[in-house]
């Protein structure tokens, strides 16, 4: 098991996302503050870890496993528990899911055939819009606990909503997509050829 410097920044991006989980179970402004500290931060290691890994030639099947891995546990972590804040449709974060699932499965078919499937620049705009509203709403969360800012949080509205819906064009999009390319594997040969 390879762990270089990519895959424990990965690794720490997963440590980041159970201390979301935790700090999202209390109710108070710290722990409001602390998860969105630490989905921040973890959203920023996402970059990094990759980008490190084909700058320093570090690219494992390791990090291949777990970057991708990490990232889905991340952000359906945070969409679980902005639905169950109020902040997100429960459809939406089903709908976001099952897309990961999805696509996780088509990929795995697609290794086993010898194909690599790369994210596209619609997967990747969709990320980076989940992440905007993730952000965004934990944002509100955190001004709406501390009164002094609570009517700031109303302000956040005209980014979080438009990106939320944005983000879920962008997931049915990449989906498709993905859907789309892996149909290949799916026909089964005629006999005789």
């Amino acid at each position: 098991m390879e762990v270089n410097l990519p895959n424990s920044i990965t690794l720490a991006r997963l440590a980041l996302t159970v201390l979301y989980v935790t700090a999202a179970t209390f109710s108070g402004v710290m722990a409001a503050w602390v998860t969105l500290a630490s989905f921040v931060i973890a959203a920023t290691t996402d970059w990094l870890d990759g980008y490190l890994a084909r700058k320093m030639n570090l690219v494992t099947a390791l990090g291949k496993l777990l970057d991708p891995l990490v990232d889905k546990i991340l952000v359906c972590a945070a969409f679980v528990h902005l639905s169950m804040a109020g902040l997100c449709p429960m459809a939406v974060t089903i709908f976001i899911i099952a897309r990961e699932f999805l696509v996780t499965g088509l990929r795995q078919i697609a290794v086993e055939r010898g194909v690599v499937m790369a994210a596209d620049r619609w997967g990747k705009l969709k990320t980076i819009f989940q992440m905007i509203f993730v952000i965004a709403a934990l944002l509100g969360l955190c001004l709406k606990k501390q009164t002094t800012f609570s009517l700031l949080s109303v302000g956040l509205s005209w980014i979080l909503m438009p990106s939320l819906w944005i983000a879920v064009f962008l997931t049915a999009l990449s989906g498709w997509n993905y859907l789309r390319a892996s149909l290949v594997f799916f026909i089964e040969p005629k006999a005789g050829n």
